[in-house]
């Protein structure tokens, strides 16, 4: 059980606070509500670029880092399809350094031409290394294009096409800050050796004065279900034919999610699951084999992921997957199979509660989605799951006019 207090400042930034006295630092964690979703389909890779620009100065505060480190900080942050994430881990004693830190960004970002031109290149490169000079890195491109056609999922986190970012001026990111990068579009969550008392005080001294955003909240479009099964091939320079299937699936806050989290484990996760068994070890028909779940919070996917061998075709390699989706579909799982799964996800749970890292970006998550109180429900979802939600799930998402597959295709 993860114990937490909140309150709400006047212009809408949201503060949760957990108190940890067994640690002898502090972590300040904010999620801005924006990730690639929220992106203009015609400038994509906005909130991904914004992550490194958070980091190029403020009004009074030139490098980011350097007053951190000196506090004895550490930070980071992360964006995806829904969300940026920024977080800071301080000694306890040096928590004030970080509200100065972040608020100040928050309030007045340095945004030049000479940080843009820097963050630009610099995300410009991470595309092209990640996305257009690795083997299969442009497989979130593509099957993102394939199994959504409305959902701004369509594209991935790092954008569309790498001319959005080439392309992106100073007024356009401009705009996209005073659009997104506001109080009223944020949560803060302070875990860690802190009082509630302290935070609130804090809060209302460094970002009470900060005033709210004047954006109208953008309306995502629903993906229709899909009723079409959907191929694409790839001839590509690549070490191994491979090929990819996605389903659609529910979104984050929907029971149907933490069924299918418990399937992919089945799959794949770890020695004992039926990929490893069967295919790798039995079969050897894979060098790698994986399956996961996208964990989007609007209703996202289930990939499986095959690298296949020499000797076999990816004909072979396909129908062996689908037999084991069709063995769960017409055979289920057995007692012993369901309790490894509860006891390995609920062991993953206890873990994540003992950092205050974890604690703080899972917070600020579901409080982002205003469901703060999931963090301490999580578990008992997990364990409402029996065999007969397994099996009729997997009947209902495992389907061929709801596959998308994507292959590539060693050069000759």
């Amino acid at each position: 059980m993860i114990s937490f207090e909140k309150f709400i400042l006047q212009n809408g930034l949201k503060v949760l606070v957990h108190e940890d006295a067994s640690t002898p630092l502090v972590c300040v964690n904010i999620v801005y509500n924006v990730g690639s979703k929220h992106e203009d389909p015609n400038h994509t890779g906005f909130a991904h670029l914004f992550e490194h620009l958070m980091f190029g100065g403020s009004k009074n505060i030139p490098d980011f880092d350097e007053p951190l480190q000196l506090a004895g900080g550490e930070n980071n942050a992360f964006t995806n399809n829904d969300l940026t994430n920024f977080y800071d881990i301080v000694p306890a004693e040096n928590i004030e350094t970080v509200f100065w830190l972040e608020s100040d960004r928050m309030m007045s970002l340095n945004l030049n031409s000479k940080v843009l031109k820097t963050q630009k290149q610099v995300v410009i490169e991470e595309f092209k290394e990640t996305c257009l000079n690795e083997p299969y890195g442009d497989f979130w491109h593509h099957m993102s294009e394939m199994a959504y056609q409305q959902h701004p999922y369509h594209w991935p986190t790092i954008g569309k096409d790498i001319s959005h970012i080439e392309g992106a001026t100073i007024d356009q990111v401009k705009t996209f800050f005073e659009t997104f990068y506001t109080p009223d579009n944020a949560v803060l969550v302070v875990a860690g050796k802190t009082t509630y008392e302290q935070v609130k005080s804090l809060a209302e001294k460094w970002f009470g004065d900060i005033p709210p955003g004047q954006k109208t909240k953008k309306i995502i479009a629903t993906e229709p279900l899909q009723h079409e099964f959907r191929s694409k091939k790839i001839i590509s320079d690549v070490p191994h034919d491979a090929i990819y299937l996605s389903f659609p699936m529910s979104g984050r806050l929907d029971k149907e999610y933490y069924v299918m989290d418990l399937i992919t484990d089945l799959l794949a996760n770890g020695r004992s699951s039926r990929f490893y068994k069967n295919l790798y070890k039995g079969k050897k028909m894979f060098n790698t084999i994986d399956a996961f779940i996208s964990g989007y919070v609007d209703p996202g996917l289930c990939i499986i992921e095959g690298k296949i061998m020499p000797d076999f075709s990816i004909d072979e390699a396909r129908d062996a997957i689908w037999e084991e989706l069709t063995d769960i579909q017409t055979k289920g799982i057995s007692d012993n199979e369901l309790a490894r799964l509860r006891n390995t996800l609920e062991s993953s749970l206890i873990y994540s509660e003992v950092s205050i890292l974890n604690k703080a970006i899972l917070l600020a998550f579901f409080a982002s989605l205003g469901k703060e109180e999931w963090i301490n429900e999580e578990a008992g979802l997990y364990q409402s799951i029996t065999k007969e939600d397994i099996q009729e799930t997997a009947k209902k998402i495992f389907v061929h006019h709801q596959c998308n597959e994507l292959v590539y295709q060693k050069l000759t």
